[in-house]
C-alpha cells in the first residue's frame, strides 16, 4: 500500500486515492471533490489495475454536432462570449491545508502551464488544456508554510473552433500576502464551493485620463522630474512598476479638490499600487511622488517603514527619474 494507490473501503462503497500516511495505522484519502478523509489501514483494500479498469463506468457518448453548433459558446441562452474569468482558488480542506485550483469560467478552451517559483528555483505544478467552465487541481499547500508559499505563474493561450479574433497570450504571477489573503473568501466559480479566490485577469485600471492644465507649482515640480521611460510590467502581470503619483496622473478634475483630498487620493493610488506588486510577486515598484514641500515624500516614507512587506526603500536614480522618487524593494 503506497501513496497513490487507489484504494475502497472494506465496509463502504466510497473509492479514492491514498494520499498520505497518518499516525495510529491510519491512512488519508482523497475521494470526490477533493475531499479527504482518515481511514484505518484495515477498513481499505488497494484496487488493482485491472478491477480498476473492469469496474471503471464506460464514457458518456455524446451526440455529434455540427461544426456550427461545435463553434457555438455555453452562454448560448444570451449569445455573449465569456471573455474574461480566469481564477486561482485556494480550497481549505479542513482546519491545516490547502488545495490549489485553476478555473477556467470563460467560453475560452485554455492550454495552459502552471509553474511554482522560490528563492530561484522552479517546479511545474500541472499543465494541459482547460475546457470552458472547467477546473483543474494543482497541488496541496499547508498553513502552517503560509510565508513561505511560492510565487505561482499561469502562462495560458486562448482558443475556440471556427474563426475566432486573436487573443494576447496570457500570463500572470501571483504571491500570496497574508493581510490580503484572507480577505478574499467567496464562493469560487465553477467549483461552487467556499474559497480564497484571485481572479488573475481582472482588469487593473491603467486607462488614460485626459489631461488637464498644470499649476505654476506643479509646472515647477514637472521641471524637477525627468519624464522616465514607461518601464515594462514583466512580473506583474499589468501591474505598473513605475506609478506617477503628480494628481494631473490620477484625477482629471485635480482642480476643484482640496489640498487634503489631492492627498488622500495619491496616498490611495499609493496603497493601491503597493498591494498589487506586492500580490503579483514584483521584486520593486518606483513612486513618482515630485518635490513640493515634502508632504506627500514624508508621508509615504512613513507607511512603508511601517510596512511588514517592504523590505527598505530609498530615493530612485536621479539620472533616470529625476528629483523627487522613491525606489520600494518588496520582500
Amino acid at each position: 500500500m503506497n501513496i497513490g494507490d487507489k484504494v475502497r473501503m472494506v465496509h463502504g462503497r466510497e473509492e479514492g486515492i491514498i494520499s498520505r500516511f497518518l499516525p495510529g495505522n491510519q491512512v488519508e484519502i482523497e475521494i470526490e471533490d477533493g475531499f479527504r478523509i482518515p481511514v484505518l489501514r484495515q477498513e481499505v483494500v488497494v484496487v488493482s489495475p485491472m478491477e480498476a479498469q473492469r469496474l471503471a463506468k464506460p464514457p458518456v457518448k455524446e451526440e455529434p454536432r455540427s461544426r456550427s453548433s461545435a463553434a457555438s459558446t455555453p452562454s448560448r441562452a444570451t449569445g455573449v462570449f465569456a471573455q474574461k474569468g480566469i481564477y486561482l482558488a485556494f480550497v481549505p480542506i479542513n482546519d491545516r491545508e490547502f488545495t490549489v485550483h485553476v478555473i477556467n469560467n470563460t467560453d475560452w478552451l485554455l492550454p495552459f502551464t502552471f509553474t511554482a517559483s522560490h528563492e530561484g528555483r522552479y517546479t511545474g505544478l500541472g499543465a494541459g488544456v482547460l475546457s470552458p467552465r472547467a477546473s483543474q487541481k494543482m497541488t496541496d499547500l499547508l498553513i502552517k508554510d503560509f510565508e513561505s508559499w511560492p510565487t505561482f505563474d499561469l502562462q495560458a493561450l486562448f482558443h475556440k473552433e471556427g474563426s475566432f479574433e486573436a487573443k494576447e497570450p496570457f500570463q500572470k504571477r501571483l504571491k500570496c500576502r497574508a493581510q490580503s489573503f484572507y480577505k478574499r473568501k467567496q464562493q469560487v466559480p465553477v467549483l461552487l464551493k467556499e474559497a480564497y479566490v484571485y481572479q488573475l485577469d481582472e482588469e487593473g485600471g491603467d486607462s488614460p485620463k485626459a489631461q488637464a492644465p498644470l499649476s505654476a507649482q506643479e509646472l515647477r515640480e514637472k521641471m524637477l522630474t525627468a519624464e522616465p521611460t514607461p518601464a515594462p510590467a514583466t512580473k506583474g502581470g499589468g501591474v505598473k512598476s513605475v506609478v506617477d503619483l503628480h494628481i494631473e496622473k490620477i484625477r482629471p478634475d485635480y482642480a476643484r479638490l482640496s489640498k487634503a483630498e489631492i492627498l488622500e487620493a495619491q496616498l490611495l493610488v499609493f496603497e493601491q499600487q503597493l498591494e498589487q506588486a506586492i500580490a503579483s510577486g514584483m521584486d520593486e515598484i518606483t513612486f513618482i511622488h515630485g518635490v513640493g514641500n515634502g508632504v506627500l515624500r514624508a508621508e509615504l516614507h512613513r507607511r512603508l517603514s511601517r510596512h511588514q512587506n517592504v523590505d527598505f526603500f530609498k530615493d530612485a536614480q536621479k539620472e533616470k527619474f529625476g528629483y523627487g522618487a522613491t525606489l520600494v524593494k518588496i520582500k
